[in-house]
């Protein structure tokens, strides 16, 4: 990586990325009132196969977890989750400039640069915050719009092979996604309660229709719930693996590809059956890999370098994420019977973190023909990931 790239990294790169930054007042007084009115990691649009095992899911994955699970990622959708509308934030363009003329190549490389000088220590839990968003399709008798759920998620994973797993998560509230969808909704009466429409899912044995479900816009309470972990084997990596596991990944670009294929089968890792590529396969486990899980910082580098040699993946140029900080997305295109996807890592090159990765629909079809190219289907933003010896208070 030459000097003249990290030198353009580093002025790409915003202020706020920058633990010692001066923030300003606004951000200051934004970053409290998010403080006062969110607990941690929005649930995201699918059950969280990467951490959160089932018993943790919140608003969207226990009230609608068979809606949105045969969404995004099993190629079957509740028809469009994201409104006839732009983008969201975590979609759109950010600034042009350094991070949105680099190709992935060097994206990549650059963030496998920066993640080589980072340090780690094992301790008794790996704490992770997050905020996911997911897009469901409402119904009412003044038409259908979308609306968009928020959860909070903190996990606290023990290092141990046995102990305790905690979770914390809090419904953030839903609302329309767009203003066109506000529209809509407000001719509805603007009601505290969607109705989402039900999911048609799409199975061996044909199409099953699922049930009709609720969600309030209102904002829950935060609850917090544990569980024994009994073999340590906590996380999802295209199988059950554990933090010693992960720990134990090969720090070798081409060595970690190979102990990753091994468990590739020709279909989605998520499950379904739906039949996927392996660098597709490979991008996806991946993604993960480098967003949530503990494993040292040498395989987070040699995981974007191996990304960096797949043909399939392809920068996206600069994004926002949920909290609206600017990354550079990277990408693969994911092809299924309704629409192709575009999976994203989202990315800050300069200090080789991951920001938290999205789905967008690239080209509707079937269940999702009516939706606009360019339309968020989840996403899921970091906001805090490190060892730490404490459990939840």
């Amino acid at each position: 990586m030459s000097r003249d790239v990290l030198r353009m990294l580093a002025d790409a790169r915003p202020a706020e990325l920058d633990p010692d930054a001066p923030v300003d007042p606004a951000t200051r007084a934004a970053e409290l009132a998010r403080a006062k009115t969110a607990d941690y990691q929005a649930a995201r649009a699918v059950p969280r196969r990467r951490v959160r095992p089932m018993w943790g899911l919140g608003l969207v994955g226990a009230a609608t977890a068979a809606v949105v699970a045969a969404t995004t990622l099993t190629g079957t959708d509740t028809g469009p989750r994201t409104g006839a509308g732009s983008p969201t934030a975590a979609a759109r363009p950010g600034p042009s400039g350094a991070l949105g003329s680099m190709d992935a190549r060097t994206v990549l490389l650059a963030a496998a640069e920066q993640a080589d000088k980072q340090t780690d220590s094992v301790r008794a839990y790996w704490y992770l915050t997050t905020l996911t968003r997911g897009y469901m399709r409402a119904t009412s008798p003044q038409g259908d719009y979308t609306v968009m759920l928020q959860e909070r998620w903190e996990t606290w994973t023990p290092s141990a092979p046995r102990g305790t797993l905690w979770n914390r998560n809090q419904n953030l509230g839903a609302r329309p996604a767009t203003e066109a969808d506000r529209a809509v909704w407000q001719r509805a009466g603007s009601p505290s309660t969607f109705v989402l429409k039900p999911a048609v899912m799409h199975k061996s044995n044909g199409a099953v229709r699922g049930k009709e479900a609720k969600v309030d816009a209102a904002p829950g309470e935060p609850h917090l719930d544990s569980a024994p972990v009994v073999d340590g084997k906590v996380f999802w990596l295209g199988r059950n693996v554990s933090v010693k596991d992960l720990r134990s990944l090969p720090a070798d670009p081409a060595r970690l590809k190979k102990s990753l294929l091994r468990w590739y089968t020709g279909t989605d890792p998520e499950g379904g059956g739906v039949p996927m590529g392996a660098d597709e396969w490979l991008f996806t486990v991946t993604r993960g890999l480098i967003v949530e899980m503990p494993v040292t910082p040498e395989v987070r580098a040699a995981a974007f370098r191996m990304l960096a040699e797949l043909k399939t993946v392809r920068s996206v140029g600069a994004v926002r994420d949920a909290q609206g900080r600017i990354g550079a997305a990277v990408a693969v295109n994911v092809k299924t019977a309704n629409g192709v996807f575009q999976h994203r890592l989202i990315i800050d090159p300069a200090s080789g973190n991951a920001l938290g990765d999205e789905v967008i629909v690239v080209k509707p079809a079937g269940a999702n023909a009516n939706l606009p190219a360019g339309s968020p289907l989840q996403s899921t933003t970091v906001v805090k990931s490190a060892w730490t010896d404490s459990a939840p208070a």
